[in-house]
C-alpha cells in the first residue's frame, strides 16, 4: 500500500454551500499506485473491505453541488481533472489517478477540467448516498448533515487513517 501525502482541507459556509463545521474534506495524494491493471476494482475492494460499498462510477458534475445523505470518497481511478473544493472561492486542486478524495457531507465539490479519459470510483458509508443539492441549504438540510457522524473506518486505511484521526467528532 502506497503512504499517501495528506491534505486537510476545513472549509467555513461559502454562498449556498454548507461545507461541514466539524469535519474537513481530505485529499489522499497517490493513496494508489496508478499504474495498477485496474485501479477502479483496487480502490472498490479496498473501499468495500473498509466499509464504504462502492456505488458508482463515472466523473464529477461540472457544477458546485454538495451531499445532504451522506460522506462521499471519491477514487480517482483514471485520467486527471482540475477540482474546486468548498464552493465558489474554495480551494482549486489538480488530482490524478492514485489519488482520493474525502469529503464530509455539505462540502461543496466541482469539475473543473479532465482528462478525456477521467474516471472516479465514488463510495458512501452504509445507509448513505450521494443526493445533489445546488441550492442554499434549508433547516431540514442542515440537520440532516448534523446528524451524519463520523463512520468507523477510513476508506483507505481501516481504523487508523487519516479520517479517524481528522474527524473526532467526539470519538
Amino acid at each position: 500500500m502506497a503512504v499517501p501525502t495528506i491534505i486537510v482541507l476545513p472549509f467555513e459556509e461559502r454562498g449556498a454551500i454548507p461545507n461541514n463545521p466539524r469535519f474537513p474534506a481530505l485529499v489522499y495524494q497517490q493513496a494508489f499506485r496508478p499504474d495498477q491493471t485496474d485501479l477502479a476494482a483496487t480502490m472498490e475492494q479496498r473501499f468495500e473491505a473498509n466499509g464504504w460499498p462502492p456505488a458508482w462510477r463515472n466523473g464529477i458534475y461540472d457544477f458546485h453541488h454538495y451531499h445532504s445523505r451522506g460522506h462521499e470518497v471519491l477514487g480517482i481511478a483514471r485520467g486527471s481533472a482540475g477540482l474546486v473544493l468548498g464552493g465558489e472561492g474554495g480551494r482549486e486542486l489538480n488530482v490524478s489517478a492514485g489519488d482520493v478524495v474525502l469529503l464530509p457531507a455539505g462540502t461543496g465539490h466541482r469539475r473543473l477540467s479532465a482528462s478525456s479519459d477521467f474516471l472516479v470510483v465514488g463510495a458512501y458509508p452504509p445507509g448513505q448516498s450521494g443526493d445533489i443539492l445546488r441550492d442554499a441549504p434549508t433547516m431540514e438540510v442542515r440537520t440532516a448533515i448534523s446528524r451524519l457522524t463520523r463512520p468507523p473506518n477510513d476508506p483507505v486505511s481501516g481504523r487508523e487513517g487519516p479520517m479517524v484521526e481528522h474527524w473526532s467528532d467526539g470519538l
